[in-house]
């Protein structure tokens, strides 16, 4: 279920936005969700290092170039878009359930909250 929410961008990345969605024909709102699903590989490389994102940056680039490659760009990009967004939000899962284990998410939210008090 996707929810709607209004995020504000700087000029320069809109452009470069806009530049993907035309060039993979998907919606500016898709590419945007593919953005932060990338970027949670390197959260979880960072933060988790015993989990294994199931999908590399690498993996997602080449795939990228052959699609273009050979002319199948739609089918190629549905099939990588639904396994990123499949792994990423198992790697989402795993960091919720890592952070409420061992309460980090709470007193990360307490610090933060007391400082803004």
């Amino acid at each position: 279920m996707l929810k709607r929410y209004q995020v504000l961008l700087n000029d320069w990345l809109a452009d470069f936005i806009k530049c993907q969605s035309e060039r993979y024909d998907v919606s500016f709102s898709e590419v945007i969700r593919l953005m932060l699903c990338c970027q949670l590989e390197n959260l979880v490389r960072a933060g988790y290092p015993k989990y294994k994102f199931g999908i590399s940056m690498e993996y997602i680039v080449k795939e990228l170039r052959r699609g273009e490659q050979k002319n199948k760009l739609l089918e190629t990009h549905r099939k990588l878009m639904s396994k990123i967004y499949f792994e990423s939000r198992k790697a989402t899962e795993y960091i919720l359930a890592a952070d409420k284990k061992s309460k980090r998410y709470h007193t990360t939210l307490l610090q933060f909250t007391k400082k803004v008090r």
